[in-house]
């Protein structure tokens, strides 16, 4: 029954948007973060807590969502390649070189014990598109071309918004340039809003707030 249910939310996301995608099921929601990688691009992976040591434990310790380069590096050195070795580890040992509060969570991942409530419904912070672009664009040269795509950011973000039932008082841009830095600007105004010209006009405002003189990668409007 369990896999029969996650074949049909398979078959309805790609009903919906035409794309593949894995799932993973079990007791919590890290162990199935963890479960969803293990049988991609298309697959079902469905996990008992019995199952931990032979499935879970022979995994790259990387392989837990929190678990990043530099603390995948910090657990090499002390001989920690894999989630079993984690689990082996005296909590201790891990609160000594994280921290109280890293070393008891990596304890309690490596043992695939998660707490975490499930929640279905949020409200969004921000609303944001944006668009690289296939070659570096200059604010005057390329003018038109630029401001065609920011006008249609702009658009796109009012449909967003309109689409959720949302109006935003803060408008703001992001630019990346072609040395690969980046800046950004935003302005709150007096009302909410979540018409497309509003936008554009908010949005114009802080993009003379910031330097022009360099070519521009991407660009994006929030």
């Amino acid at each position: 029954e369990t896999t029969t249910l996650a074949r049909r939310i398979k078959h309805a996301v790609f009903a919906a948007t035409g794309l593949s995608c894995s799932i993973g099921v079990s007791p919590n929601k890290l162990l199935s973060k963890i479960c969803s990688e293990l049988d991609k691009p298309d697959g079902v992976t469905v996990l008992y807590r019995d199952e931990i040591p032979a499935r879970i434990w022979p995994l790259p310790a990387k392989k837990i969502n929190g678990i990043g380069p530099k603390s995948s590096d910090r657990l090499a050195r002390l001989g920690i390649n894999t989630i079993g070795e984690l689990a082996a580890k005296p909590v201790e040992l891990l609160v000594q070189h994280f921290g109280r509060a890293t070393g008891s969570w990596l304890h309690k991942a490596a043992h695939g014990l998660d707490e975490r409530p499930l929640v279905t419904e949020s409200e969004p912070k921000s609303i944001s598109r944006e668009s690289t672009f296939e070659r570096d664009l200059h604010a005057r040269q390329d003018r038109a071309e630029l401001s065609a795509i920011f006008t249609a950011l702009c658009l796109r973000v009012a449909d967003d918004l309109q689409r959720k039932g949302y109006a935003s008082q803060t408008i703001g841009i992001k630019l990346r340039y072609a040395d690969f830095r980046a800046v950004t600007r935003d302005v709150t105004i007096p009302v909410g809003v979540s018409d497309g010209q509003q936008i554009r006009k908010a949005a114009g405002e802080c993009l003379k707030r910031v330097p022009l003189t360099q070519r521009i990668r991407l660009l994006g409007v929030r």
